[in-house]
């Protein structure tokens, strides 16, 4: 009976050990841009109280050789099209353990959390991952490319 008892608040113990040690999946809203000679992409991130996701990063490739004009209104552009498509996002589910989000079963990080910044990772083609550090914010705004 004593050994029971043992194993049982030993199970317990374990339990409650893994409880506290899991990161609680961060809430909230987080904007972000990335910029360089020949990509862009604006960022938009909402993670609901019951673990949805919700994720879009529009780009744009390929910009070698355009001018500044053409840059500006393609940034335009791009917020636009993030601004008028949010609403057709549809949730998406994670693996989070505490640091990165996942695809299920997969191995690629989508997003990193450090307890209190976010970064999505994004993929185009055969380039290597484009890390967008994200800022909180409390609501999302028509223009992500200001501050």
């Amino acid at each position: 009976m004593r050994v029971l008892g043992a194993v049982w608040i030993a199970g317990l113990c374990l339990v409650t050990v893994y409880a506290c040690t899991r990161t609680a999946m961060p809430n909230g809203r987080w904007q972000g841009t990335y910029a360089s000679g020949d990509v862009m992409v604006v960022a938009r991130l909402e993670i609901d109280g019951r673990g949805n996701i919700y994720l879009s990063a529009p780009d744009a490739a390929d910009l070698r050789g355009i001018t500044d004009e053409q840059r500006t209104a393609l940034r335009a552009k791009l917020a636009e099209g993030l601004q008028e498509d949010w609403a057709d996002v549809s949730p998406r589910q994670f693996d989070f353990d505490g640091h990165v989000f996942r695809n299920p079963g997969g191995v690629a990080p989508q997003l990193e959390w450090d307890g209190s910044h976010m970064t999505a990772v994004v993929y185009l083609g055969m380039r290597p991952a484009i890390r967008i550090p994200m800022r909180a914010v409390p609501s999302f705004s028509d223009d992500p490319w200001t501050g």
